[in-house]
């Protein structure tokens, strides 16, 4: 059975069943703060339990590496759209330790891409528009030294508010211990 089949068939029974009503809430997060996360499967639900947030309490926004890179990408819009429209008051950038970015380099991810079937032709027509996959495909080597240039590309964006703080934390994905690199 594909994940699909399995996910639908199983949607049907939670919603006929009413399941849904413990996970009712507004869009508006109760404790007021936005969160950047990985999207490491180990910190679903480590991860809100590590920090006492239950359904509700928090926007959650989830990419490879916790990471702001581009100033103008989804990323950093989501977290204006959370401040400006959905009353969040922090934000806390959670990087973790044993990081998939962690010395991730382009040559793996395209040598991968080429495998799956993509056309050598298409990631020259990518590299000669300029879009720069070196750089874009390119990880850290340090987790708490990604989470500290997060905040910083964060705090200083132009439509960032200066009131706003940033905090900036590593988890650990095993014991879900957090520490504090960056307190806002």
């Amino acid at each position: 059975m594909s994940a699909l089949r399995e996910i639908m068939d199983y949607n049907q029974k939670f919603v006929a069943s009413g399941k849904y009503e413990e996970f009712r809430t507004t869009k508006f997060p109760d404790k007021g703060i936005v969160i950047l996360t990985c999207m490491d499967a180990r910190l679903f639900e480590l991860l809100p339990r590590a920090m006492n947030l239950h359904n509700g309490d928090a926007k959650i926004i989830k990419n490879a590496g916790a990471m702001v890179t581009h100033p103008f990408g989804s990323i950093m819009r989501s977290i204006l759209v959370a401040i400006y429209e959905l009353k969040a008051r922090e934000v806390f950038v959670v990087g973790h330790h044993d990081c998939g970015m962690t010395g991730l380099k382009p040559d793996s991810i395209l040598e991968k891409a080429r495998e799956y079937g993509v056309k050598q032709e298409k990631i020259d027509t990518l590299q000669d528009a300029g879009i720069g996959l070196d750089a874009w495909l390119t990880g850290f080597s340090c987790v708490e030294e990604s989470v500290k240039e997060t905040v910083r590309n964060v705090k200083k964006h132009p439509l960032f508010p200066p009131n706003i703080a940033v905090h900036g934390l590593v988890i650990h994905p095993d014991t879900g211990k957090i520490d504090v690199v960056v307190e806002g």
